[in-house]
């Protein structure tokens, strides 16, 4: 039976210990070598940062031929920023309305940061227009 997506959401906060403040669903692209871009995942902005969270999904197909060959089942993979290390987040969306007849381009929500190590970064994933709203709460995170 599929979960009521706001006793998802209040597991989460558990789990994590934050309070979440906005989320969309979003496709990485780059910006952090832990993570092999396209991964789709939620892209959550909490208390505590930022965090993009994939969660491996396996058509019966794909499970037969993976139990078949004796591979290992996907993994979660997550990504979190602490709000400390954020520098800034920025939201494009394609304005010409030219540009948007003739190729698509998704809107890109980019989050400057720093690694584990203090090097800068710049994590990009497409999602939404609606998504402008998590780079809104993302600045909110970073100290004056």
């Amino acid at each position: 039976m599929a979960k009521d997506p706001k006793d998802f959401w209040q597991d989460y906060e558990k789990r994590t210990g934050e309070k979440v403040l906005a989320y969309d669903l979003g496709r990485y692209i780059r910006g952090w070598d832990a993570l092999t871009p396209p991964l789709w995942g939620l892209l959550i902005v909490s208390s505590g940062g930022f965090r993009f969270h994939h969660f491996p999904q396996e058509s019966w197909m794909e499970t037969l031929s993976r139990t078949a060959s004796g591979g290992d089942a996907p993994q979660e993979k997550t990504l979190f920023v602490p709000k400390e290390r954020i520098l800034g987040a920025d939201f494009w969306v394609e304005t010409a309305w030219w540009k948007r007849l003739l190729t698509f381009q998704a809107p890109l929500l980019t989050v400057r940061c720093l690694t584990e190590t203090g090097n800068e970064t710049l994590i990009a994933a497409e999602t939404e227009k609606k998504a402008s709203v998590l780079a809104e709460h993302i600045r909110s995170l970073i100290s004056p």
